[in-house]
């Protein structure tokens, strides 16, 4: 797989018919691996390893409605008190971060009501803190890392 703009992480493989497998850490199994999924748990190690979050408050591949759509996300991130911090969405490293990229995270943001968002393809990163009265997204340098409730 193509290196990607992370750190090194270690991962689990499991090879079976011809078909490469990576462990995920927050659905505990192996998934079929595909450069999006590549990216995705380049995020997922990321957030644990980088950033400090809690596996618990990880959330990976889960469907939401949107507009009466079932969708899916790629990464939530929790608050401990249960409202979302961070939305991800992941990209294969070959998509380019587009417009479109923005407007579907911002759809599931207009459900899930996220702080915060990321678009990566694994090579390019975007964080954004959203305004939610100027209904805008306000870039930042990085993701906050995660600080437990005092």
């Amino acid at each position: 797989m193509q290196k990607l703009n992370f750190p090194d992480y270690k991962f689990r493989f499991k090879n079976s018919d011809n078909k490469i497998s990576v462990f995920d850490e927050i659905r505990r199994k192996f998934i079929l691996l595909t450069p999006e999924e590549w990216v995705r748990q380049h995020v997922v190690h990321f957030l644990l390893e980088e950033k400090n979050f809690p596996k618990s408050h990880l959330n990976v591949e889960k469907i939401v409605k949107i507009n009466g759509l079932n969708k899916r996300y790629d990464i939530v991130v929790f608050q401990p008190d249960g409202k979302i911090f961070l939305i991800v969405e992941c990209k294969a490293p070959e998509v380019k971060i587009s417009q479109g990229t923005f407007d579907q995270i911002a759809r599931y943001n207009m459900t899930l009501n996220s702080v915060h968002l990321m678009v990566t393809n694994g090579l390019n990163h975007y964080f954004c803190q959203m305004d939610h009265e100027a209904e805008q997204y306000v870039f930042l340098p990085d993701v906050p890392p995660y600080t437990p409730a005092l």
